[in-house]
This record gives structure tokens, C-alpha cells and sequence, in this order.
């Protein structure tokens, strides 16, 4: 694959062996034997954790810290799809020498190469995809293939989170070196990432945590209809479909979103869930 002038080697399943055309195979499905008794300490460890996370310095803690013990890595991106088009907003988490900012930037530049990732991950039928930087040639053309060769991740992971219709919600992207990715690691990440993508939407809330729970003791912040229809986007289900379900017209669940969005001061319906998470609006 070659996509912003980075060229990636792509595996779809870890080990660089793709499962036949149309095979329901999991690549991670040895995964759960591999796991011993530490190993599982700490996923509950990291599990636990990841629900403490109402912050950015607090998720920036969590995953430079304990999820380091289960999860090695020089750098970890996180990448939320917006309402509009093929945009994403993107957040980078590294250790304090690795220009964390940069790396966000060049990652949210090159567009192709996010819709490249994006795309093999769908074709792995959402599993964790595995991709290697590959070839001198391509890390000389491409700034950020330059960038983690720079820092040492000369792998990446990617795993996501999606929709009930099959549309990518958020993307998360691992960067570390060839010995610290394999097969059980693309197992932990596939059991972690609903948890990582939760903190990081409750970190994206723009009140601090002491105005989230004052405002949890208003109980009609939000209608109880709105409440519902929160409930049925936090499911993944579309206006669409909610309509349908709510005997109401689409238009008429729009409008309700948008409500929903400026009393909970978020941007996106993705943020509106991890805030009703916080108010306790939802059981996650």
C-alpha cells in the first residue's frame, strides 16, 4: 500500500498471514490462550483505570503509565471521526521527548494514509491490522513514516471502534517497535480499546469534572425523550433508524439531537455519549 508518499506493509493478521477470502477466522482468536495469569492482572488493572479518566493530564497518565505494562509503545494516536465529511479530530499521547504535536499534525495532513489504514482495518473485518514502515525509499519520501522511524515505532497497530451500520467512529494507532507487536498484543488491544475510546471522550469534555458532576444533580438538564433518543445513539443506531423505532420522523430525531448537543456543550453525537456517561445519563 502507498498512501501520502508513506509506504506501509500491511498485515491483517498479525504474523503478516491474511485469512482466506471470506473466512470468519479471528486473528486473535488463540489470543485468550496466551494470556497468563500477570497478564490478566493487568488488563483488569487497565480496565479499572480507563474509568477514572474524566481528563486529558489523567488519560495522558493512564497510557503512558499503566497501560504500558500491558500495552508497549513509543506513541499512541487517537483519531474521532466529526459529523462532517472525512475529517477527524486527532490526539497524541508519547513520552516527553517525542514531539507530540508534530506527530498529530502530520498524521491529521495525510489524509490518504488515514483512509488507507481506515480501509484495511474494514477489510480485516475490524480487527487490529499491523502495518511496518517498509523501505528506505518510502521513509525518505514520507514525513511521518520519517517521524516514527525518528522515534523508533517502526511498527503500528491500528484498531477502532465503529457503528452499527459498519461506519468507523474512532481510530486508535499504536506505534512501537517490531518486537513489541504481535499476536497477543493485537488481542489486549481489541479488549481494551472500547474502554480507551470511552476515557478519551470523557478527556474531550470541555467542563471540568466539578461542573460535570454538579450539573449530574439537574435531572432535567435533558427531556426525557431526549434521554431516550441518547440511548439509541449511544447503540450506534442512526436518525434513521431511531425515527423508525420511536414511530417519529428523522428530521424530527435531528432536531432532538441538536438540542441534546447544545445542552450537553458538545460538538458531535460521539462526545454527547461520553458526556452522558459522565452525568450518568447511561450505563456504559
Amino acid at each position: 500500500m502507498q498512501a501520502g508518499d508513506t509506504q506501509l506493509k500491511i498485515h491483517t493478521r498479525p504474523g503478516g498471514h491474511s485469512a482466506p477470502s471470506g473466512s470468519s477466522e479471528r486473528g486473535s482468536a488463540s489470543g485468550a490462550r496466551l494470556l497468563d495469569a500477570r497478564v490478566l492482572e493487568s488488563l483488569l488493572l487497565n480496565i479499572d483505570a480507563s474509568l477514572r479518566v474524566y481528563s486529558r493530564p489523567q488519560l495522558f497518565g493512564w497510557t503512558q503509565g499503566l497501560l504500558q505494562n500491558l500495552l508497549r509503545h513509543e506513541l499512541l494516536l487517537c483519531a474521532v471521526r466529526e459529523d462532517r465529511g472525512l475529517a477527524y479530530q486527532v490526539d497524541c499521547f508519547a513520552s516527553p521527548w517525542i514531539e507530540a504535536d508534530r506527530v498529530r499534525a502530520l498524521f491529521q495532513q495525510d489524509v490518504e494514509l488515514v483512509a488507507g489504514l481506515l480501509r484495511h482495518w474494514v477489510e480485516a473485518e475490524f480487527h487490529p491490522v499491523m502495518c511496518s514502515v517498509h523501505g528506505v525509499d518510502a521513509i525518505a519520501r514520507g514525513e511521518l513514516s520519517a517521524e516514527l522511524h525518528a522515534i523508533g515505532a517502526d511498527s503500528v497497530m491500528v484498531h477502532g471502534t465503529y457503528d452499527s451500520l459498519g461506519k468507523p467512529l474512532s481510530l486508535f494507532v499504536l506505534g512501537a517497535v517490531n518486537d513489541d507487536l504481535g499476536e497477543e498484543q493485537a488481542f489486549l488491544l481489541e479488549l481494551i480499546v472500547p474502554f480507551l475510546h470511552l476515557a478519551w471522550m470523557r478527556s474531550q469534555l470541555a467542563r471540568p469534572l466539578a461542573d460535570i458532576q454538579a450539573t449530574a444533580h439537574t435531572p432535567d438538564l435533558l427531556t426525557v425523550r431526549e434521554k431516550e433518543i441518547l440511548r439509541w445513539i449511544h447503540v450506534g443506531k442512526s436518525n434513521f433508524e431511531i425515527g423508525t423505532i420511536l414511530g417519529i420522523s428523522p428530521l424530527t430525531v435531528k432536531n432532538h439531537v441538536q438540542k441534546i448537543l447544545r445542552k450537553l456543550n458538545v460538538r458531535n453525537r460521539t462526545q454527547a455519549v461520553g458526556r452522558a456517561l459522565a452525568l450518568r445519563f447511561l450505563d456504559p
